[in-house]
């Protein structure tokens, strides 16, 4: 028997590809070329995504967090749920008609989190977005594609090559998180975590928590110690001194 499927809206990616809102046996479902993105019957693994960047927020005053991707709410609900009432979250959105969507049939999904004053909507793009150089965030937050590896848009490759990374890395405070939702595993994923210089973890999450099929949660520690920074500033030189005198590097 066919499912009953109802369209709500249409939209085009920068790319061309036509991205579709549908309702479907009481459901929203977003779907890319015809094939399923992101459903409100399965989204465990995008709160939990929240949950692990946000661990140890929630009564720390002026905590800052970046969500890249608004899809359909989860993550950035999930995000103001375990941050404090002086927390700020900017989410970083693409398309526009995500935003029209969650501010319209998706507002009472996740409890109309773009309501919340803590919310600071970008309407554009993330690297963009990381690139202007905006005050360091605690946890960075990506739900943008299918993964690290695997692109709807082809400029989302551009967060997770060497460059892209060393950006999200300098967004970050020192003891900081980049928490990246993924539809599958991408083992070397871990290695460029590494090569950037974050201490890399794997955590699964399941899409409807106790159920369904697993996602895989790539998480991204910014070292408290950031020696990769300091050991590329340059030493000040003092007249006057020889040179095996005790130098300093600086705080």
């Amino acid at each position: 028997m066919a499912r009953s499927r109802e369209l709500i809206g249409r939209t085009h990616l920068p790319g061309g590809q036509e991205l579709k809102l549908t309702s479907e046996e009481g459901y929203y479902v977003l779907t890319l070329k015809g094939v399923p993105l992101m459903s409100s019957a399965a989204h465990h693994s995008e709160e939990h995504l929240a949950e692990i960047g946000c661990e140890g927020l929630q009564d720390r005053p002026r905590t800052r967090v970046l969500v890249g991707g608004l899809g359909m709410g989860y993550t950035l609900r999930a995000a103001l749920d375990r941050t404090s009432p002086t927390s700020r979250i900017v989410v970083a959105e693409l398309v526009p008609a995500v935003v029209r969507w969650n501010r319209g049939p998706l507002a009472d999904l996740a409890g109309r989190p773009l309501e919340d004053p803590r919310t600071q909507l970008e309407a554009g793009d993330i690297v963009a977005y990381v690139e202007s150089r905006p005050e360091p965030f605690d946890a960075i937050l990506l739900d943008t594609d299918n993964g690290p590896d695997n692109f709807t848009a082809r400029g989302n490759s551009r967060l997770y090559d060497p460059q892209g990374l060393a950006r999200l890395r300098r967004a970050l405070r020192p003891g900081g998180r980049l928490v990246v939702w993924s539809a599958y595993e991408c083992p070397p994923f871990v290695k460029d975590l590494q090569r950037a210089g974050f201490e890399p973890q794997v955590v699964k999450a399941k899409a409807r928590g106790h159920k369904g099929g697993r996602h895989t949660l790539y998480v991204g520690r910014r070292p408290e110690t950031d020696a990769r920074a300091s050991s590329t500033r340059p030493r000040p030189r003092v007249k006057g001194r020889r040179r095996t005198q005790g130098r300093r590097r600086r705080a």
